[in-house]
């Protein structure tokens, strides 16, 4: 509920950017400097995850749905657009210590071997906002307003509050006995800083797309708006699609779906840029670059964990702050570039980022197979010292 709710409330000024422009009278690109000023918050999610170690899961979560809906009700009240943004950010604080957390339980809830399974489960609540919560967030500012949605999602976060109250365990988090000292040393390993990477470029390559998929469909392919919804609806069914499937086969081969997930997103990128003037093939390739984008999204954040080994919770949180470093830079780079070449631009700056994020994947797999050569040299090392000594 809390993830489908913060998932929600990140992404649905993408379908509110015409009226939310319109109302305070700004332009696209400095309304889609909500989502920047949301993923900048969310980029401090590691801090925010240190100071919440001594407190109980549950209060933490209580507490981030709070702070949650104090914020949407602000935006909802004000008119000033400088006032809104520091809004956003506050907001996306609370909104990085609740996905911290809850990743953490999720992790923690089952052996190794699942975890991605188990975040993909939690991540999918948030994902799961792309297929209902933003499009209906995009229906409910067409009825009454861009506010409208504000409203709803600080009524909902507040009932989400009593269900956690009621259900989440009050104890607290495993990694709260561990020193912070110890748990920044666990994150020293050059494999982990390789999946940070990932994940900056793989939400900068999808996520800076999506983040202004109304110009792009509305006014660059000729999309109706009353049909709007309908698109967003379509590129988030493609993105849950892969992140409840992705964990499958994460968990036996991470490295080789996590790189297959790359190519897939800079293929579907890549032909989004050529049919863009197109609304239903841009829908198609937007809700491909979803399904492969986000899905390898769980299998990134598991194989932080993996390598973080006695540090999860941070782990989970600064794979959080990555994916939103990662949508603050895109928003931000396509931002400016609409500014300079109009909505042309906003799949080329995917496409960019989408090639960069090769670079980081194909390294792990590298690894990985060079490692397990290691492995197997040893074994056979050990196997032959045995024979001559029989």
């Amino acid at each position: 509920m809390g993830t489908f709710l913060m998932g929600t409330s990140e992404f649905v000024v993408a379908g509110l950017l015409p009226d939310l422009s319109a109302d305070l009278a700004i332009g696209i690109s400095e309304a889609g400097l909500l989502v920047t000023a949301f993923a900048m918050g969310m980029i401090a999610t590691p801090l925010v995850a240190i100071a919440v170690l001594k407190i109980s899961q549950r209060t933490t979560l209580v507490l981030a749905l709070g702070v949650f809906a104090a914020g949407h009700v602000i935006v909802a009240l004000t008119e000033e657009l400088s006032v809104i943004l520091v809004t956003r950010f506050v907001t996306a604080l609370a909104t990085g210590a609740f996905w911290s957390i809850a990743a953490s339980v999720a992790a923690g809830a089952v052996d190794l071997e699942s975890s991605a399974r188990a975040i993909g489960l939690v991540l999918s609540g948030g994902i799961l906002a792309t297929v209902v919560g933003v499009p209906l967030g995009s229906v409910a500012g067409q009825l009454v307003g861009w506010r409208g949605p504000f409203w709803i999602l600080a009524v909902a976060a507040i009932l989400a509050a009593f269900v956690i109250a009621r259900f989440v365990p009050g104890g607290r988090a495993d990694t709260a006995v561990v020193p912070v000292r110890s748990q920044l040393a666990a994150l020293a390993r050059g494999r982990f800083w390789l999946v940070m990477a990932a994940c900056v470029l793989i939400s900068g390559a999808v996520m800076s797309t999506y983040s202004f998929i109304s110009p792009l469909l509305t006014d660059h392919g000729g999309l109706s708006a009353d049909l709007l919804p309908l698109g967003l609806a379509v590129f988030g069914v493609g993105a849950v699609t892969g992140t409840l499937n992705s964990g499958r086969f994460a968990d036996r081969a991470p490295y080789g779906t996590a790189l297959t997930g790359g190519i897939v997103v800079v293929l579907a990128l890549c032909l989004l840029n050529v049919f863009s003037h197109y609304a239903v093939p841009s829908i198609m390739f937007l809700a491909l670059a979803g399904m492969a984008g986000l899905g390898t999204n769980p299998v990134l954040m598991s194989l932080a964990v993996r390598f973080a080994r006695g540090a999860p919770t941070l782990a989970t949180s600064l794979s959080t702050s990555m994916f939103n470093l990662g949508t603050a830079v895109g928003s931000w780079v396509t931002a400016r570039a609409i500014g300079t070449s109009g909505p042309a631009s906003i799949p080329l700056v995917g496409v960019l980022f989408a090639v960069a994020l090769l670079i980081p994947l194909a390294a792990l797999v590298l690894i990985d197979r060079s490692r397990r050569r290691g492995h197997e040299s040893a074994k056979l090392t050990r196997a032959t010292d045995d024979a001559v000594s029989c």
